[in-house]
């Protein structure tokens, strides 16, 4: 059995990984990196014999996992493409939505190869995907057969964990996991039993977490921030990611509502959060949802949605706006809308997800309330910023402790560490070290190939 680390670049983006067992090829996610334009954005595709992939699983829908999917597919044309139902509908939509914007970046980047695949692919390709449900085993590979099965991974819906068995040993690939239930989203059901290899997430190896952390008392911090914001007659913007942040963020002020902790004021949504949304309503009924059979575009009061076409909704004191990019990345509605925002002291300004911070909402993290920041790169004007700022865990990713205790029930006799910025990987290469002393724990470089 042999492990090939296709990430082009040794931080979190272009996620992929060739596993070879046998005669049997797997590719595990086929993602892009956003901080790259061009084929750069890809994983090391180039490096497998076209035509040479048995199969491909998806984990889950975000870019940087299924990014890279319809290029792979091209090179690999009788590789089965295999993912939950959920990972099909957001990813299909995610993927049209990255074709418009290569579109618009061609010209504005000088990237001549943009786009990497058309609207008309993916509609081809997507025709051929194969559903795959949790707790339902399946076989690939016709020589040397492969047992694999899916496990719900707790990140986003429909995200799954992986294994794969193959004479007498098995690879246990995590995806990205959370072990705890969150608003929408129910924890991780991993197996924790023994496996040969596991293949797992550090995302958050350099964060520590407060040991008094619970998410409902961050749930209240976040709503008793919102309500005095609105007491003062400020108006209240909250940066999402169109997919998961946007859904699990409505279903939060929902909850918060009924426990009388956040007023019932008007909510603006809109761009392709709308389009999100919209699918998660449509699995009311999947097993890993919480606040089933709720509707959010149907159900939650008050709800605005921003007509399509429009750059974005009208400002008004006393309002919420959950607007995407939740980097407020530059041209995105949360972009566009934040000068309004960060004029008042009035106002609040609350993160409820990452923000690289190369980003306009790592930046205005960094220089806080009474700071500075430069919204747009392409210009030295920089604006100040008069309104609260503040900042939530609300992460869909296992803290690093609970990781730990999860590769210490496995058991793994090599480890190798994926998904995480080069500080958080060592870190849980120091820890795992220590604590499996037996196991050979593995930061892989990209390209490089490792005989499992």
């Amino acid at each position: 059995m042999r492990y090939q680390h296709l990430a082009r670049y040794p931080d979190i983006g272009s996620n992929s990984y060739l596993v070879e067992l046998g005669k049997t090829k797997v590719v595990l996610d086929a993602g892009s990196h956003p901080k790259h334009t061009g084929k750069n954005t890809l994983p090391l595709f180039e490096t497998i014999e076209r035509g040479s992939v048995d199969a491909v699983f998806v984990s889950h829908s975000h870019l940087d996992h299924i990014g890279g999917l319809p290029v792979l597919v091209e090179q690999q044309p009788n590789a089965a493409v295999a993912m939950t139902e959920q990972t099909i509908e957001f990813g299909s939509a995610l993927l049209h939505n990255s074709v418009n914007v290569m579109k618009s970046q061609r010209d504005e980047l000088n990237e001549r190869d943009y786009p990497l695949y058309t609207h008309r692919q993916i509609d081809r390709m997507q025709k051929d995907w194969l559903v795959r449900s949790v707790g339902k085993t399946f076989f690939i590979g016709e020589d040397d057969r492969v047992e694999c099965d899916f496990f719900r991974a707790g990140h986003v819906m429909g995200a799954v964990g992986i294994r794969m068995r193959f004479e007498g040993k098995s690879i246990l690939f995590t995806g990205d996991v959370h072990f705890e239930d969150q608003t929408m989203t129910r924890a991780a059901d991993l197996p924790r039993e023994k496996v040969d290899t596991l293949i797992i997430e550090t995302t958050r190896g350099d964060h520590v977490r407060d040991v008094d952390y619970t998410r409902e008392k961050e749930k209240r911090r976040f709503g008793e921030t919102i309500a005095r914001t609105l007491e003062r007659g400020g108006a209240v913007l909250i940066p999402v990611f169109a997919f998961g942040k946007t859904q699990e963020t409505l279903l939060m002020l929902h909850e918060l509502r009924d426990e009388g902790v956040v007023p019932r004021v008007p909510v603006h949504i809109g761009g392709l959060s709308t389009r999100m949304t919209q699918i998660a309503d449509g699995f009311c009924d999947y097993e890993g949802r919480l606040h089933r059979e709720y509707r959010i575009l149907a159900d939650f009061e008050d709800l605005r949605v921003l007509p399509r076409g429009h750059r974005e909704p009208e400002f008004h004191p006393g309002r919420i706006y959950a607007l995407s990019s939740g980097m407020m990345s530059e041209k995105t509605v949360s972009h566009r809308f934040a000068r309004r925002i960060l004029a008042s002291p009035e106002n609040s300004l609350l993160f409820v997800g990452y923000a690289d911070e190369a980003t306009p909402g790592g930046r205005i993290l960094e220089a806080g309330q009474g700071g500075r920041v430069r919204l747009d790169a392409k210009h030295e004007h920089e604006t100040p910023i008069h309104c609260e700022v503040e900042r939530f865990d609300f992460s869909g990713h296992a803290p690093r402790e609970q990781l730990v205790r999860y590769a210490l029930d496995c058991a793994p006799s090599t480890v190798l560490l994926v998904h995480g910025d080069p500080a958080a990987k060592e870190w849980f290469r120091n820890e795992l070290s220590q604590k499996l002393p037996d196991a050979k724990v593995i930061v892989p470089d990209p390209g490089q190939k490792i005989d499992l």
